[in-house]
């Protein structure tokens, strides 16, 4: 027969592991498709090199960017986004989609990209496998 402390124990395990396999199906689920109920999706990073000149001419792009870059967010597809380096030397975007085609439709549709301060980009697949948000969790 089983003493108070150790069903207490047993709940508490219990309790602690259907938490555990909540915050899995949460992450599962965060990382299917809006657009495709059951979809599971992959992070892409988006890798820009950007121009010498970036700086200088970022401000005339600035706010078409942006606003590009917050309808993906709005839709669900860009995680984050914004410069590396200080001074800035390129920048990255972090995308959670069902496929890199729409990545690379953002890329060509991006101000920056159109007007040359992009350099060139790369779209490298991220394999996330640790982390609340990975696209598939391995413990």
């Amino acid at each position: 027969m089983a003493t108070s402390r150790g069903r207490h124990k047993n709940d508490q395990q219990a309790a602690e592991q259907a938490q555990q396999a909540g915050k899995l199906n949460k992450i599962a689920l965060s990382s299917a498709s809006a657009n495709s109920p059951g979809e599971l999706s992959m992070h892409y990073l988006l890798s820009y090199q950007l121009a010498d000149d970036y700086l200088a001419r970022r401000g005339e792009f600035r706010s078409s960017h942006l606003a590009l870059a917050w309808r993906a967010v709005e839709q669900g597809e860009l995680v984050l986004g914004g410069a590396v380096g200080d001074p800035v030397e390129s920048a990255l975007l972090l995308f959670n989609v069902d496929d890199m085609a729409k990545v690379e439709a953002f890329a060509k549709a991006d101000p920056y990209v159109t007007a040359g301060l992009v350099q060139s980009y790369r779209i490298l697949p991220w394999h996330t496998v640790a982390g609340e948000s990975a696209a598939t969790p391995v413990r």
